[in-house]
């Protein structure tokens, strides 16, 4: 079969959704079933993914594997990776195996629809990075509400209703302001062709308001303070699998909806915007920092950490700088790694003691050793321990966000401090001490299968921590084109002066002639 005219994009789009009409048409007592073609249907997509990483090529800044067919003059159907969006495709398919993996004993109830919910919201995933168009854009972004809506309200725990409504409300009041905007920018253009609208100078005015009902779209998404109050219940009543992707990869559509439209498309907005970014960023680091040194409940504590840190990725896209925007990039990534590694170890003592509250805990360490090893490592990345990938995105984004503006990365920095005390906090609470609790005397470490799930991520975090070229070196020229892009629309090129003509210089005088 010839790879190189094969639509590798929508081949790994849509294969979840062909995984999920399988299942559909399995026995709803066939269980076990469902839960091998889910896993096949994953591993097979995350396969084909990697084919298209090796193939991509990373000298290209333009985008690539690029699919279009016309279904509407209103809709097209456009697909293209370029370095920004790409890591993000192979993270998405990367982690769906594992959520799998994951849910294989713990989810007895309706597995079936279980697998196929996960499946479709895998589809829908991808298409948000890889979507070309607009409208198609929108489709997949909000899309994806839907699936997580039904995972978290049917598997969730005790307060599942209330959690999913607020997740829900929240993030479709955004996306209906980003909806008019939309429309908006297709009756000004014309076209709602997103390689257009980036090239595509909008007026000032104009910017303004497109550029405030996307950013309320993104900031919740993403979330920032002070629309980040969804986050912690949400995550508290997903099951595990639920808040991995929640956490990994669906906070990151907000940071990538930043790269991909606001900076672009509306780079008069962002310039003039960019302070107001830079508070609520730090608001973001610094509070949300202290609120999770206040928590009592392990899920909740994670998921303050996650609006924390991506308090760090705004920081970075908004210093307009290659080294602050591959740092966002990266501690997104990076992030996703982490964070999802921190929940899957957290649903390690839930299955067993089915409870996050951390005062249950204690002593770990004397009853699960490899345990204790993979929470360590997780914790020390999210720290941002230097030779651990936690460490390479904070980094980039203070020392980009410190030759933008010195008080900003000042105050930023204190985050990291404030991360070391409530993770380091809460790793010693729950792992170190005596095992005095009854209820832990007979806890089991991880399983073989738990190990599968966690043990790559385990690698992962330390493997970029001491060897980041293989994500930087993917970005590293889109992110420079889109850097350049966005300088030559705030500052046009200065019309050079006219230099003043040189003087000739004198004739010498013609040599006497020569007598006989």
């Amino acid at each position: 079969m010839d790879l190189s005219s094969a639509p590798l994009l929508s081949i790994v789009m849509f294969m979840p959704l062909v995984g999920a009409l399988i299942i559909g048409f399995l026995n709803r007592d066939a269980k076990g079933n469902a839960r091998w073609v889910a896993l096949w249907t994953t591993i097979v997509t995350f396969l084909i993914s990697l084919l298209i990483w090796v193939r991509f090529d990373p000298t290209n800044a333009g985008f690539q594997f690029v699919e279009e067919r016309a279904w509407l003059d209103l809709f097209k159907f456009k697909l293209g990776v370029d370095g920004i969006s790409m890591l993000f495709v192979i993270l998405t398919t990367f982690l769906m195996p594992l959520c799998i993996l994951q849910s294989w004993v713990v989810i007895e109830k309706r597995v079936k629809e279980y697998m196929i919910a996960f499946l479709v919201l895998e589809t829908l995933m991808i298409g948000v990075f890889c979507a070309l168009d607009l409208v198609l854009f929108y489709v997949f972004f909000e899309g994806g509400l839907i699936p997580m809506f039904l995972i978290i309200g049917i598997w969730g725990g005790p307060r599942r209703v209330y959690a999913t409504f607020k997740f829900f409300l929240y993030t479709l009041l955004g996306s209906v302001l980003m909806l008019l905007a939309l429309l908006a920018m297709y009756w000004h253009t014309g076209t709602t062709d997103i390689p257009t609208l980036m090239t595509t100078k909008l007026p000032a005015d104009m910017q303004w308001w497109l550029w405030l009902a996307f950013f309320a779209s993104f900031a919740v998404k993403l979330p920032m303070w002070p629309v980040h109050t969804w986050l912690p219940d949400a995550h508290v009543e997903a099951p595990t699998a639920g808040s991995v992707v929640l956490a990994a990869i669906l906070l990151k559509m907000g940071g990538y909806g930043f790269l991909r439209f606001s900076v672009p498309m509306f780079p008069l907005a962002s310039e003039q915007l960019a302070p107001f970014m830079f508070t609520l960023s730090i608001i973001a680091i610094i509070y949300t920092s202290l609120v999770a040194l206040a928590q009592t409940d392990l899920k909740k504590l994670i998921a303050y950490s996650s609006v924390a840190h991506m308090g760090f990725v705004t920081l970075g896209i908004f210093t307009f700088s290659t080294q602050g925007v591959e740092g966002a990039i990266f501690q997104m990534l990076s992030h996703g790694i982490i964070s999802a590694g921190l929940f899957l170890c957290v649903g390690v003592v839930y299955d067993r003691m089915h409870t996050h509250e951390i005062e249950v805990f204690g002593g770990l360490v004397n009853r699960m050793p490899i345990y204790a090893a993979f929470f360590m490592v997780f914790t020390l990345g999210n720290v941002g321990l230097p030779g651990t990938s936690g460490f390479i995105g904070e980094f980039l984004t203070l020392l980009a966000s410190f030759k933008v503006n010195t008080w900003a990365a000042l105050f930023a920095t204190t985050g990291v401090i404030l991360s070391a005390a409530y993770a380091l906090y809460v790793y010693r609470r729950v792992i170190f001490g005596a095992l005095v609790k009854p209820a832990l005397k007979n806890i089991e470490d991880v399983s073989y299968r738990e190990i599968v799930v966690i043990g790559p991520l385990v690698v992962l975090t330390i493997f970029f921590g001491f060897y980041p070229s293989p994500i930087l070196d993917v970005t590293a020229v889109s992110v420079k084109k889109l850097v350049a892009s966005y300088e030559a629309s705030v500052r046009p090129p200065v019309a050079k002066t006219p230099a003043a003509p040189v003087p000739a210089a004198p004739a010498s005088p013609a040599p006497a002639p020569a007598h006989e």
